[in-house]
Protein backbone atom coordinates (compact mmCIF):
# COMPACT_ATOMS: atom_id res chain seq x y z
CA UNK A 1 0.00 0.00 0.00
CA UNK A 2 1.01 3.63 -0.46
CA UNK A 3 1.67 5.75 2.63
CA UNK A 4 -1.57 7.64 2.05
CA UNK A 5 -3.45 4.35 1.65
CA UNK A 6 -2.14 3.24 5.03
CA UNK A 7 -3.25 6.51 6.61
CA UNK A 8 -6.69 6.23 5.05
CA UNK A 9 -6.93 2.63 6.20
CA UNK A 10 -6.64 3.84 9.79
CA UNK A 11 -9.60 6.18 9.51
CA UNK A 12 -11.95 4.98 6.77
CA UNK A 13 -14.06 2.07 5.69
CA UNK A 14 -12.40 0.61 2.63
CA UNK A 15 -13.06 -1.79 -0.20
CA UNK A 16 -10.46 -3.64 -2.25
CA UNK A 17 -11.07 -3.99 -5.99
CA UNK A 18 -9.01 -6.86 -7.41
CA UNK A 19 -8.23 -6.11 -11.05
CA UNK A 20 -8.09 -8.93 -13.60
CA UNK A 21 -7.48 -6.56 -16.52
CA UNK A 22 -10.92 -5.26 -17.47
CA UNK A 23 -10.97 -2.02 -19.45
CA UNK A 24 -13.64 -0.68 -17.09
CA UNK A 25 -12.22 -1.64 -13.69
CA UNK A 26 -11.69 2.05 -12.89
CA UNK A 27 -15.44 2.55 -13.15
CA UNK A 28 -16.03 0.17 -10.25
CA UNK A 29 -13.88 2.38 -8.05
CA UNK A 30 -15.59 5.53 -9.31
CA UNK A 31 -19.06 4.18 -8.52
CA UNK A 32 -17.98 3.22 -5.00
CA UNK A 33 -16.33 6.60 -4.37
CA UNK A 34 -19.50 8.32 -5.58
CA UNK A 35 -21.44 6.55 -2.83
CA UNK A 36 -18.95 7.68 -0.19
CA UNK A 37 -16.93 4.47 0.05
CA UNK A 38 -13.14 4.61 -0.15
CA UNK A 39 -11.65 1.89 -2.34
CA UNK A 40 -8.46 1.07 -4.18
CA UNK A 41 -7.76 -0.98 -7.31
CA UNK A 42 -4.87 -3.44 -7.20
CA UNK A 43 -3.78 -6.08 -9.77
CA UNK A 44 -4.66 -9.66 -8.83
CA UNK A 45 -1.02 -10.76 -8.93
CA UNK A 46 -0.07 -8.16 -6.32
CA UNK A 47 -3.08 -8.78 -4.09
CA UNK A 48 -1.66 -11.78 -2.23
CA UNK A 49 -2.60 -12.86 1.27
CA UNK A 50 -0.09 -10.57 2.98
CA UNK A 51 -1.28 -7.57 1.01
CA UNK A 52 -4.97 -8.29 1.53
CA UNK A 53 -4.58 -8.80 5.26
CA UNK A 54 -2.50 -5.65 5.50
CA UNK A 55 -5.06 -3.66 3.52
CA UNK A 56 -7.84 -4.92 5.78
CA UNK A 57 -10.84 -4.45 3.46
CA UNK A 58 -14.42 -4.50 4.71
CA UNK A 59 -15.45 -5.93 1.33
CA UNK A 60 -13.79 -7.15 -1.88
CA UNK A 61 -14.87 -6.82 -5.52
CA UNK A 62 -13.42 -9.00 -8.29
CA UNK A 63 -13.33 -7.25 -11.68
CA UNK A 64 -13.96 -8.43 -15.21
CA UNK A 65 -11.18 -9.59 -17.52
CA UNK A 66 -10.35 -10.30 -21.17
CA UNK A 67 -9.26 -13.81 -20.05
CA UNK A 68 -11.23 -17.05 -19.80
CA UNK A 69 -11.07 -19.13 -16.64
CA UNK A 70 -10.40 -22.30 -18.63
CA UNK A 71 -7.32 -20.84 -20.34
CA UNK A 72 -3.96 -22.05 -19.10
CA UNK A 73 -2.53 -19.74 -16.41
CA UNK A 74 -5.60 -17.53 -16.40
CA UNK A 75 -5.81 -15.08 -13.46
CA UNK A 76 -7.10 -16.24 -10.10
CA UNK A 77 -7.91 -14.47 -6.86
CA UNK A 78 -5.77 -15.33 -3.85
CA UNK A 79 -7.54 -17.80 -1.57
CA UNK A 80 -7.43 -15.16 1.16
CA UNK A 81 -10.23 -13.33 -0.69
CA UNK A 82 -12.64 -16.11 0.24
CA UNK A 83 -11.17 -16.85 3.66
CA UNK A 84 -11.11 -13.37 5.17
CA UNK A 85 -14.79 -13.50 6.15
CA UNK A 86 -15.79 -10.30 4.31
CA UNK A 87 -18.43 -9.91 1.56
CA UNK A 88 -17.18 -10.59 -1.97
CA UNK A 89 -18.80 -9.51 -5.25
CA UNK A 90 -17.57 -11.01 -8.53
CA UNK A 91 -18.33 -9.09 -11.72
CA UNK A 92 -18.35 -11.00 -15.05
CA UNK A 93 -14.95 -12.78 -14.98
CA UNK A 94 -14.97 -12.16 -11.25
CA UNK A 95 -18.11 -14.28 -10.95
CA UNK A 96 -16.58 -16.96 -13.15
CA UNK A 97 -13.30 -17.25 -11.25
CA UNK A 98 -15.27 -17.34 -8.00
CA UNK A 99 -17.15 -20.37 -9.29
CA UNK A 100 -14.02 -22.02 -10.71
CA UNK A 101 -12.16 -21.55 -7.41
CA UNK A 102 -14.99 -22.54 -5.06
CA UNK A 103 -16.13 -25.75 -6.73
CA UNK A 104 -18.40 -24.71 -9.60
CA UNK A 105 -17.56 -24.72 -13.30
CA UNK A 106 -17.38 -22.34 -16.27
CA UNK A 107 -17.72 -23.09 -19.95
CA UNK A 108 -17.39 -21.30 -23.25
CA UNK A 109 -20.77 -20.39 -24.67
CA UNK A 110 -21.95 -20.30 -28.26
CA UNK A 111 -24.63 -17.83 -27.14
CA UNK A 112 -22.38 -14.90 -26.34
CA UNK A 113 -23.83 -11.71 -24.88
CA UNK A 114 -22.43 -8.32 -25.77
CA UNK A 115 -24.45 -5.19 -25.19
CA UNK A 116 -27.82 -4.51 -23.62
CA UNK A 117 -29.74 -7.41 -22.13
CA UNK A 118 -32.62 -7.94 -19.72
CA UNK A 119 -32.27 -9.98 -16.57
CA UNK A 120 -35.17 -11.32 -14.52
CA UNK A 121 -34.95 -11.43 -10.74
CA UNK A 122 -35.91 -14.93 -9.59
CA UNK A 123 -35.13 -14.81 -5.85
CA UNK A 124 -35.13 -12.21 -3.11
CA UNK A 125 -31.69 -10.83 -2.27
CA UNK A 126 -30.35 -7.69 -0.64
CA UNK A 127 -28.22 -7.25 -3.77
CA UNK A 128 -31.41 -6.30 -5.65
CA UNK A 129 -33.04 -4.30 -2.89
CA UNK A 130 -35.11 -1.53 -4.47
CA UNK A 131 -35.21 -3.14 -7.93
CA UNK A 132 -38.80 -4.40 -7.85
CA UNK A 133 -38.73 -7.90 -6.39
CA UNK A 134 -39.11 -11.38 -7.85
CA UNK A 135 -40.31 -11.32 -11.46
CA UNK A 136 -38.93 -7.84 -12.15
CA UNK A 137 -36.99 -7.38 -15.38
CA UNK A 138 -33.98 -5.05 -15.37
CA UNK A 139 -31.89 -3.70 -18.26
CA UNK A 140 -28.14 -4.39 -17.86
CA UNK A 141 -24.96 -4.41 -19.94
CA UNK A 142 -23.40 -7.77 -20.80
CA UNK A 143 -19.95 -8.43 -22.24
CA UNK A 144 -18.96 -12.08 -22.01
CA UNK A 145 -18.25 -15.15 -24.10
CA UNK A 146 -18.08 -17.63 -21.20
CA UNK A 147 -20.72 -18.43 -18.65
CA UNK A 148 -21.12 -20.33 -15.40
CA UNK A 149 -22.05 -23.95 -16.10
CA UNK A 150 -22.59 -25.17 -12.53
CA UNK A 151 -22.72 -23.43 -9.18
CA UNK A 152 -20.28 -23.92 -6.34
CA UNK A 153 -21.76 -25.42 -3.15
CA UNK A 154 -23.80 -22.93 -1.14
CA UNK A 155 -24.79 -20.73 -4.12
CA UNK A 156 -28.20 -20.25 -5.69
CA UNK A 157 -29.48 -18.25 -8.65
CA UNK A 158 -31.03 -14.84 -7.96
CA UNK A 159 -31.34 -13.55 -11.56
CA UNK A 160 -31.29 -15.00 -15.07
CA UNK A 161 -31.09 -13.73 -18.63
CA UNK A 162 -31.94 -15.30 -21.97
CA UNK A 163 -28.39 -16.53 -22.55
CA UNK A 164 -27.08 -16.57 -18.96
CA UNK A 165 -29.03 -18.81 -16.57
CA UNK A 166 -26.64 -17.69 -13.79
CA UNK A 167 -26.82 -13.95 -14.50
CA UNK A 168 -26.66 -13.26 -10.76
CA UNK A 169 -25.88 -15.71 -7.97
CA UNK A 170 -25.57 -15.57 -4.20
CA UNK A 171 -24.35 -17.43 -1.17
CA UNK A 172 -26.14 -15.28 1.40
CA UNK A 173 -24.55 -17.11 4.35
CA UNK A 174 -20.99 -16.25 3.36
CA UNK A 175 -22.11 -12.99 1.68
CA UNK A 176 -20.59 -14.04 -1.64
CA UNK A 177 -22.27 -12.68 -4.79
CA UNK A 178 -21.63 -12.83 -8.52
CA UNK A 179 -23.13 -11.03 -11.51
CA UNK A 180 -22.47 -11.85 -15.14
CA UNK A 181 -23.21 -8.28 -16.25
CA UNK A 182 -21.33 -5.04 -15.59
CA UNK A 183 -23.05 -2.83 -12.99
CA UNK A 184 -20.20 -0.30 -13.10
CA UNK A 185 -20.94 1.00 -16.63
CA UNK A 186 -23.54 3.68 -17.39
CA UNK A 187 -25.29 1.28 -19.78
CA UNK A 188 -26.54 -0.61 -16.70
CA UNK A 189 -28.89 2.18 -15.58
CA UNK A 190 -29.21 1.07 -11.94
CA UNK A 191 -25.82 -0.53 -11.58
CA UNK A 192 -24.74 2.10 -9.05
CA UNK A 193 -27.69 1.06 -6.86
CA UNK A 194 -26.59 -2.59 -7.01
CA UNK A 195 -23.05 -1.65 -5.98
CA UNK A 196 -24.42 0.54 -3.19
CA UNK A 197 -26.57 -2.36 -2.00
CA UNK A 198 -23.43 -4.49 -1.84
CA UNK A 199 -21.36 -1.94 0.10
CA UNK A 200 -24.03 -0.41 2.33
CA UNK A 201 -26.64 -3.13 2.90
CA UNK A 202 -24.55 -6.30 2.62
CA UNK A 203 -21.17 -5.08 3.88
CA UNK A 204 -22.82 -2.62 6.29
CA UNK A 205 -20.67 0.37 5.31
CA UNK A 206 -21.89 3.87 6.08
CA UNK A 207 -19.93 5.71 3.40
CA UNK A 208 -17.54 7.98 5.30
CA UNK A 209 -15.38 9.09 2.36
CA UNK A 210 -15.72 12.88 1.93
CA UNK A 211 -13.49 15.59 0.52
CA UNK A 212 -13.61 17.45 3.83
CA UNK A 213 -12.10 14.43 5.58
CA UNK A 214 -9.62 13.85 2.77
CA UNK A 215 -8.48 17.47 2.92
CA UNK A 216 -7.51 17.30 6.58
CA UNK A 217 -5.84 13.90 6.28
CA UNK A 218 -3.94 14.84 3.13
CA UNK A 219 -2.68 18.06 4.71
CA UNK A 220 -1.41 16.13 7.71
CA UNK A 221 0.30 13.67 5.38
CA UNK A 222 1.95 16.50 3.42
CA UNK A 223 3.29 18.02 6.65
CA UNK A 224 4.67 14.64 7.74
CA UNK A 225 6.31 14.00 4.38
CA UNK A 226 7.77 17.47 3.84
CA UNK A 227 8.75 18.42 7.37
CA UNK A 228 10.74 21.63 7.14
CA UNK A 229 11.69 21.05 3.49
CA UNK A 230 10.84 23.23 0.55
CA UNK A 231 8.46 22.26 -2.26
CA UNK A 232 8.30 23.51 -5.82
CA UNK A 233 5.04 23.03 -7.74
CA UNK A 234 4.46 23.52 -11.43
CA UNK A 235 1.21 25.29 -12.26
CA UNK A 236 -0.08 24.46 -15.72
CA UNK A 237 -3.32 26.41 -15.65
CA UNK A 238 -5.30 23.19 -15.30
CA UNK A 239 -7.45 22.03 -12.41
CA UNK A 240 -5.15 19.28 -11.10
CA UNK A 241 -2.05 21.38 -10.52
CA UNK A 242 -4.14 24.25 -9.14
CA UNK A 243 -5.84 22.05 -6.55
CA UNK A 244 -2.56 20.38 -5.62
CA UNK A 245 -0.90 23.77 -5.14
CA UNK A 246 -3.71 25.16 -2.97
CA UNK A 247 -3.81 22.01 -0.83
CA UNK A 248 -0.04 22.02 -0.28
CA UNK A 249 0.01 25.74 0.50
CA UNK A 250 -2.77 25.30 3.06
CA UNK A 251 -0.62 22.58 4.64
CA UNK A 252 2.86 24.16 4.68
CA UNK A 253 2.44 27.82 3.70
CA UNK A 254 5.48 29.60 2.28
CA UNK A 255 7.54 26.42 2.18
CA UNK A 256 5.84 26.08 -1.20
CA UNK A 257 6.94 27.98 -4.30
CA UNK A 258 4.83 27.66 -7.43
CA UNK A 259 6.28 28.01 -10.89
CA UNK A 260 3.99 28.86 -13.77
CA UNK A 261 5.82 28.05 -16.99
CA UNK A 262 4.50 30.12 -19.87
CA UNK A 263 5.44 27.88 -22.77
CA UNK A 264 3.85 30.06 -25.42
CA UNK A 265 1.37 27.22 -25.83
CA UNK A 266 -1.20 28.31 -23.25
CA UNK A 267 -4.80 29.42 -23.75
CA UNK A 268 -5.73 33.07 -24.24
CA UNK A 269 -4.98 35.16 -21.11
CA UNK A 270 -3.98 32.00 -19.21
CA UNK A 271 -0.88 33.53 -17.64
CA UNK A 272 -2.75 36.57 -16.34
CA UNK A 273 -5.51 34.41 -14.84
CA UNK A 274 -3.15 32.00 -13.09
CA UNK A 275 -0.85 34.68 -11.72
CA UNK A 276 -3.79 36.79 -10.59
CA UNK A 277 -5.50 33.92 -8.77
CA UNK A 278 -2.52 32.40 -7.01
CA UNK A 279 -0.20 35.32 -6.39
CA UNK A 280 -2.76 38.06 -5.83
CA UNK A 281 -5.84 36.28 -4.43
CA UNK A 282 -4.24 33.43 -2.46
CA UNK A 283 -0.88 35.08 -1.74
CA UNK A 284 1.01 31.95 -2.77
CA UNK A 285 4.69 32.50 -3.69
CA UNK A 286 4.72 32.27 -7.48
CA UNK A 287 7.38 32.52 -10.16
CA UNK A 288 6.06 33.46 -13.59
CA UNK A 289 8.59 31.90 -15.95
CA UNK A 290 8.23 33.29 -19.47
CA UNK A 291 9.82 30.50 -21.49
CA UNK A 292 8.00 30.97 -24.80
CA UNK A 293 11.20 31.49 -26.76
CA UNK A 294 12.78 28.35 -25.28
CA UNK A 295 9.83 26.04 -25.99
CA UNK A 296 8.95 27.35 -29.43
CA UNK A 297 12.62 27.37 -30.40
CA UNK A 298 13.09 23.72 -29.41
CA UNK A 299 9.85 22.72 -31.15
CA UNK A 300 10.78 24.43 -34.40
CA UNK A 301 10.54 21.84 -37.16
CA UNK A 302 9.39 19.02 -34.82
CA UNK A 303 6.34 17.31 -36.35
CA UNK A 304 6.07 13.89 -34.71
CA UNK A 305 3.49 13.93 -31.85
CA UNK A 306 5.58 11.79 -29.49
CA UNK A 307 8.67 13.87 -30.22
CA UNK A 308 6.71 17.00 -29.34
CA UNK A 309 5.51 15.55 -26.04
CA UNK A 310 8.98 14.32 -25.08
CA UNK A 311 10.54 17.66 -26.01
CA UNK A 312 8.02 19.52 -23.88
CA UNK A 313 8.51 17.06 -21.01
CA UNK A 314 12.28 17.44 -21.11
CA UNK A 315 12.03 21.23 -21.15
CA UNK A 316 9.60 21.25 -18.23
CA UNK A 317 12.11 19.32 -16.14
CA UNK A 318 14.91 21.69 -17.16
CA UNK A 319 12.81 24.73 -16.27
CA UNK A 320 11.76 23.31 -12.92
CA UNK A 321 15.37 22.52 -12.10
CA UNK A 322 16.47 26.03 -12.98
CA UNK A 323 13.77 27.77 -10.97
CA UNK A 324 14.15 25.41 -8.02
CA UNK A 325 17.77 26.51 -7.78
CA UNK A 326 16.81 30.17 -8.23
CA UNK A 327 14.28 29.87 -5.39
CA UNK A 328 17.02 28.68 -3.06
CA UNK A 329 16.68 25.01 -3.74
CA UNK A 330 13.80 22.61 -3.16
CA UNK A 331 13.60 19.17 -1.63
CA UNK A 332 10.31 18.14 -3.24
CA UNK A 333 8.53 18.55 -6.55
CA UNK A 334 4.72 18.58 -6.40
CA UNK A 335 2.69 17.02 -9.20
CA UNK A 336 -1.04 16.72 -9.84
CA UNK A 337 -0.93 12.97 -10.59
CA UNK A 338 -4.43 11.44 -10.36
CA UNK A 339 -5.56 7.92 -9.47
CA UNK A 340 -6.36 6.87 -13.07
CA UNK A 341 -2.71 7.64 -13.93
CA UNK A 342 -1.60 5.41 -11.05
CA UNK A 343 -3.89 2.55 -12.07
CA UNK A 344 -2.95 2.72 -15.74
CA UNK A 345 0.77 2.77 -14.95
CA UNK A 346 0.56 -0.74 -13.47
CA UNK A 347 -0.02 -3.58 -15.90
CA UNK A 348 -2.32 -6.16 -14.30
CA UNK A 349 -0.41 -9.08 -15.79
CA UNK A 350 3.04 -7.71 -15.09
CA UNK A 351 3.80 -7.19 -18.77
CA UNK A 352 4.56 -3.99 -20.63
CA UNK A 353 1.67 -1.59 -21.14
CA UNK A 354 0.99 -0.05 -24.53
CA UNK A 355 1.91 3.63 -24.60
CA UNK A 356 -0.81 5.58 -26.41
CA UNK A 357 0.86 8.91 -25.71
CA UNK A 358 3.33 10.27 -23.20
CA UNK A 359 2.60 12.87 -20.54
CA UNK A 360 5.15 15.48 -19.54
CA UNK A 361 4.51 15.02 -15.81
CA UNK A 362 4.37 11.22 -15.56
CA UNK A 363 7.27 8.90 -14.98
CA UNK A 364 9.33 10.37 -12.18
CA UNK A 365 12.31 12.69 -12.16
CA UNK A 366 15.85 12.56 -13.46
CA UNK A 367 18.18 11.37 -10.69
CA UNK A 368 20.27 14.51 -11.02
CA UNK A 369 17.44 16.61 -9.61
CA UNK A 370 17.71 14.89 -6.22
CA UNK A 371 14.10 15.79 -5.41
CA UNK A 372 11.29 13.65 -4.05
CA UNK A 373 7.76 13.74 -5.40
CA UNK A 374 4.77 15.09 -3.51
CA UNK A 375 1.59 13.80 -5.18
CA UNK A 376 -1.32 14.63 -2.86
CA UNK A 377 -4.02 13.85 -5.45
CA UNK A 378 -2.83 10.40 -6.50
CA UNK A 379 -5.74 8.72 -4.66
CA UNK A 380 -8.40 10.83 -6.41
CA UNK A 381 -10.47 10.73 -9.58
CA UNK A 382 -11.07 13.90 -11.59
CA UNK A 383 -14.52 14.58 -10.17
CA UNK A 384 -13.10 14.20 -6.66
CA UNK A 385 -10.36 16.71 -7.49
CA UNK A 386 -13.02 19.21 -8.52
CA UNK A 387 -14.91 18.60 -5.27
CA UNK A 388 -11.68 19.08 -3.32
CA UNK A 389 -11.03 22.31 -5.20
CA UNK A 390 -14.39 23.67 -4.07
CA UNK A 391 -13.62 22.50 -0.53
CA UNK A 392 -10.36 24.49 -0.71
CA UNK A 393 -12.14 27.65 -1.85
CA UNK A 394 -11.01 27.76 -5.48
CA UNK A 395 -13.46 29.70 -7.70
CA UNK A 396 -16.03 27.44 -9.32
CA UNK A 397 -15.25 28.87 -12.75
CA UNK A 398 -11.67 27.67 -12.27
CA UNK A 399 -12.56 24.31 -10.74
CA UNK A 400 -15.01 23.49 -13.54
CA UNK A 401 -12.56 24.26 -16.35
CA UNK A 402 -12.33 21.66 -19.06
CA UNK A 403 -9.22 19.44 -18.97
CA UNK A 404 -6.19 21.00 -20.65
CA UNK A 405 -3.27 18.82 -21.77
CA UNK A 406 0.16 19.31 -20.23
CA UNK A 407 1.77 19.94 -23.63
CA UNK A 408 -0.84 22.65 -24.21
CA UNK A 409 -1.61 23.89 -27.70
CA UNK A 410 1.45 22.08 -29.01
CA UNK A 411 -0.60 18.92 -29.51
CA UNK A 412 -3.52 20.88 -30.96
CA UNK A 413 -1.33 22.02 -33.84
CA UNK A 414 -0.63 18.85 -35.81
CA UNK A 415 2.66 19.19 -37.65
CA UNK A 416 5.16 21.96 -37.05
CA UNK A 417 4.46 24.46 -34.25
CA UNK A 418 5.11 28.19 -34.52
CA UNK A 419 4.18 31.35 -32.63
CA UNK A 420 2.00 32.47 -35.54
CA UNK A 421 0.00 29.23 -35.45
CA UNK A 422 -0.29 29.31 -31.66
CA UNK A 423 -1.64 32.87 -31.77
CA UNK A 424 -4.22 31.92 -34.40
CA UNK A 425 -5.33 28.90 -32.41
CA UNK A 426 -5.52 30.83 -29.12
CA UNK A 427 -7.91 33.38 -30.58
CA UNK A 428 -10.09 30.81 -32.36
CA UNK A 429 -10.27 28.58 -29.28
CA UNK A 430 -11.36 31.50 -27.10
CA UNK A 431 -14.19 32.35 -29.49
CA UNK A 432 -15.33 28.72 -29.55
CA UNK A 433 -15.40 28.47 -25.74
CA UNK A 434 -17.16 31.85 -25.53
CA UNK A 435 -19.94 30.60 -27.82
CA UNK A 436 -20.26 27.39 -25.77
CA UNK A 437 -20.63 29.42 -22.59
CA UNK A 438 -23.19 31.73 -24.18
CA UNK A 439 -25.21 28.67 -25.22
CA UNK A 440 -25.17 27.39 -21.61
CA UNK A 441 -23.38 24.20 -22.65
CA UNK A 442 -19.97 24.51 -20.98
CA UNK A 443 -20.74 22.35 -17.93
CA UNK A 444 -22.56 19.77 -20.08
CA UNK A 445 -19.48 19.15 -22.21
CA UNK A 446 -16.52 17.20 -20.82
CA UNK A 447 -13.96 18.94 -23.03
CA UNK A 448 -14.06 21.32 -25.98
CA UNK A 449 -11.22 22.84 -27.98
CA UNK A 450 -10.05 23.89 -31.42
CA UNK A 451 -7.33 22.26 -33.54
CA UNK A 452 -5.34 24.13 -36.19
CA UNK A 453 -4.83 21.67 -39.03
CA UNK A 454 -1.71 21.47 -41.23
CA UNK A 455 -3.98 22.11 -44.22
CA UNK A 456 -4.69 25.28 -46.15
CA UNK A 457 -7.61 25.78 -48.48
CA UNK A 458 -8.71 28.33 -51.03
CA UNK A 459 -11.44 30.72 -49.95
CA UNK A 460 -13.06 33.97 -50.96
CA UNK A 461 -13.37 36.91 -48.58
CA UNK A 462 -14.89 39.98 -50.18
CA UNK A 463 -13.63 39.90 -53.73
CA UNK A 464 -10.22 38.53 -52.78
CA UNK A 465 -8.85 35.02 -52.92
CA UNK A 466 -7.57 33.58 -49.63
CA UNK A 467 -5.38 30.59 -48.95
CA UNK A 468 -5.58 30.05 -45.20
CA UNK A 469 -5.77 27.44 -42.48
CA UNK A 470 -8.52 24.93 -41.73
CA UNK A 471 -9.68 24.86 -38.11
CA UNK A 472 -11.31 21.78 -36.56
CA UNK A 473 -13.65 22.06 -33.58
CA UNK A 474 -13.84 19.20 -31.07
CA UNK A 475 -16.31 18.71 -28.19
CA UNK A 476 -17.01 15.49 -26.32
CA UNK A 477 -19.21 14.18 -23.56
CA UNK A 478 -17.75 11.69 -21.12
CA UNK A 479 -17.99 10.44 -17.56
CA UNK A 480 -14.28 9.93 -16.97
CA UNK A 481 -12.41 10.49 -20.23
CA UNK A 482 -11.90 6.75 -20.80
CA UNK A 483 -14.60 6.69 -23.46
CA UNK A 484 -16.25 9.68 -25.12
CA UNK A 485 -18.86 10.69 -27.68
CA UNK A 486 -18.87 13.84 -29.77
CA UNK A 487 -21.30 16.51 -28.59
CA UNK A 488 -24.32 16.91 -30.94
CA UNK A 489 -24.28 20.67 -31.53
CA UNK A 490 -27.14 21.96 -33.65
CA UNK A 491 -26.22 23.44 -37.01
CA UNK A 492 -27.14 26.96 -35.94
CA UNK A 493 -24.51 26.83 -33.21
CA UNK A 494 -21.84 25.47 -35.53
CA UNK A 495 -22.67 27.99 -38.25
CA UNK A 496 -22.62 30.91 -35.81
CA UNK A 497 -19.32 29.82 -34.29
CA UNK A 498 -17.65 29.22 -37.65
CA UNK A 499 -18.75 32.65 -38.87
CA UNK A 500 -17.29 34.38 -35.84
CA UNK A 501 -13.97 32.54 -36.11
CA UNK A 502 -13.54 33.25 -39.82
CA UNK A 503 -14.52 36.91 -39.40
CA UNK A 504 -12.46 37.57 -36.26
CA UNK A 505 -9.37 35.39 -36.65
CA UNK A 506 -7.05 36.29 -39.44
CA UNK A 507 -5.50 33.17 -40.97
CA UNK A 508 -8.55 30.85 -40.88
CA UNK A 509 -10.94 30.54 -43.82
CA UNK A 510 -12.59 27.17 -43.16
CA UNK A 511 -14.04 25.45 -40.05
CA UNK A 512 -14.96 21.77 -39.65
CA UNK A 513 -16.42 19.75 -36.75
CA UNK A 514 -14.95 16.46 -35.53
CA UNK A 515 -17.61 13.76 -34.98
CA UNK A 516 -15.25 10.91 -33.96
CA UNK A 517 -15.93 9.01 -30.73
CA UNK A 518 -13.33 7.52 -28.37
CA UNK A 519 -12.60 4.81 -29.29
CA UNK A 520 -11.57 4.65 -32.11
CA UNK A 521 -10.11 8.14 -31.80
CA UNK A 522 -8.52 9.77 -28.78
CA UNK A 523 -9.98 12.99 -27.40
CA UNK A 524 -6.92 15.04 -28.33
CA UNK A 525 -5.65 14.91 -31.90
CA UNK A 526 -2.04 14.18 -30.94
Amino acid sequence: MTDLSQDLAKHHERVLVVDFGSQVTQLIARRLRESGVYCEVHPYNRADRAFIEGFGPQAIILSGSPHSTHWENSPRADDAVFELGVPVLGICYGEQTMMAQLGGSVEGSEDKEFGRADIQIVAESPLFDGFGGVGHEERVWMSHGDRVASLAPGFHVIATSHHAPFAAIADEGRRFYGVQFHPEVVHTPRGALLLRNFTHKIAGLKGDWTMAAFREEAMAKIRDQVGSGRVICGLSGGVDSAVAAKLIHDAIGDQLTCVFVDTGLMRLNEAEEVVGLFRDSFNIPLVHADEEALFLGELDGVTDPEAKRKTIGRLFIDVFEKHAKAAGGADFLAQGTLYPDVIESVSFDGGPSVTIKSHHNVGGLPERMNMKLVEPLRELFKDEVRALGRELGLPDAFVQRHPFPGPGLGIRIPGAVSKEKADILRKADAIYIDEIRKAGLYDTIWQAFAVLLPVQTVGVMGDARTYDHVLALRAVTSVDGMTADYFPFDHDFLGRTATRIINEVRGVNRVVYDVTSKPPGTIEWE
